[in-house]
Formats: C-alpha cells, sequence, structure tokens
C-alpha cells in the first residue's frame, strides 16, 4: 500500500505541475522568453495615482516614488528566478541607458526572492538602475501586482499610465517611453 502512495504521488506532483504551468502559459499577459508570435498589449489600466513608497536600494540608498515627480518612471517587479525577468533584464539596461537622460527613470522592485539571489541577479546583470527588495511585499500589493515581471508606467504628475504583464519587447518600451514624452513638455 506504500509502494503505491508514493507511485501516485511521485507520478501526480509532476503531471499537476506541468497542468499548472499549461494554464500559467494560457493566461494573458504570458509570453514565452522568446517572444515569438506574441502580441504584446498593455493591461488595461484605469488612470489613478500611483502608490507611494519608500525602498531600501540594494547599494543602501532610501528612496521614494516622491523624489521622481517630474519623470516618467517605469516601475518593474521582477525576481531572480523568473525567466522572463531574466529574458528582458538586457533590453531594459538598453532602455534605461537610452532614456535617462531624458526625465525618465527606472526603478526595480523585486519581490518573492531572497536577497543573496536578488543582489547577484543585478550583478550579473549589471543593472544601471535603482533597485530594492520589497521585503514586506506592501509594495507589491498596493500596486496589485499577480505576477513577475509586471511592469508600471507613471506620467511626470505620479499617475499610472500604463500596464504590462510578462516581458515586453524594445519596440513597446521605446514607443511607450515616446508617447509618454511626447504629451509631456520635455
Amino acid at each position: 500500500m506504500t509502494v503505491r502512495i508514493w507511485l501516485m504521488i511521485g507520478v501526480g506532483v509532476p503531471v499537476i505541475g506541468i497542468l499548472g504551468l499549461l494554464v500559467w502559459a494560457s493566461l494573458p499577459g504570458y509570453s514565452q522568453p522568446t517572444g515569438l508570435n506574441r502580441d504584446f498589449k498593455a493591461v488595461a489600466v484605469e488612470s489613478r495615482a500611483a502608490s507611494a513608497f519608500t525602498l531600501t536600494t540594494m547599494d543602501g540608498r532610501n528612496i521614494s516614488l516622491a523624489d521622481f515627480k517630474g519623470k516618467i518612471v517605469l516601475i518593474d517587479f521582477w525576481a531572480s528566478w523568473c525567466e522572463p525577468c531574466r529574458y528582458e533584464a538586457q533590453l531594459l539596461n538598453d532602455g534605461y541607458n537610452a532614456y535617462s537622460n531624458n526625465n525618465v527613470e527606472f526603478i526595480g522592485i523585486n519581490i518573492w526572492d531572497n536577497e543573496l539571489s536578488a543582489e547577484n541577479f543585478v550583478e550579473e546583470f549589471s543593472v544601471p538602475y535603482a533597485n530594492g527588495i520589497d521585503v514586506s511585499g506592501n509594495i507589491a500589493i498596493n500596486y496589485g501586482v499577480a505576477g513577475v515581471p509586471e511592469k508600471y508606467f507613471i506620467d511626470q504628475y505620479g499617475y499610472i499610465q500604463k500596464k504590462f504583464r510578462g516581458p515586453i519587447s524594445e519596440d513597446i518600451l521605446s514607443s511607450t517611453i515616446d508617447e509618454m514624452l511626447s504629451e509631456g513638455s520635455y
């Protein structure tokens, strides 16, 4: 009888895991890491004031969203174990380097992870923008984060204008920032 139970567990757990992955991959906003055959689209959001927060960055600075008023801010919720997050790390670095002199700021917020893995990720990908760990989970809760990666684009007045689930493409990143810049008075 014991062998039979272990056999059911040994077969059942992987099957349930595979079924879970298939369901997750079918959800809106999921993209295969290669980005092939996927039409990236923003998640519908009602323009609202972005939730204020203070975050201790991995290099020991304290920053708050209010520090960036007057700038367009991309908030990226990510985790080191997240393959789509790894897929888009260089893209976000390149985007930050391209726009950081144009009143645009990126903030990375690590969630559902451990500190050492998060720090290793930032080091491995030489992430140039501020990154911190949402230790309490309050920032993610206040933004309504459902998974990683998720990106929120906040305008210069502090209002959420766009939200993306899953990794985004270079075209979506640049067209979103360009659109927001053209709407502002920069």
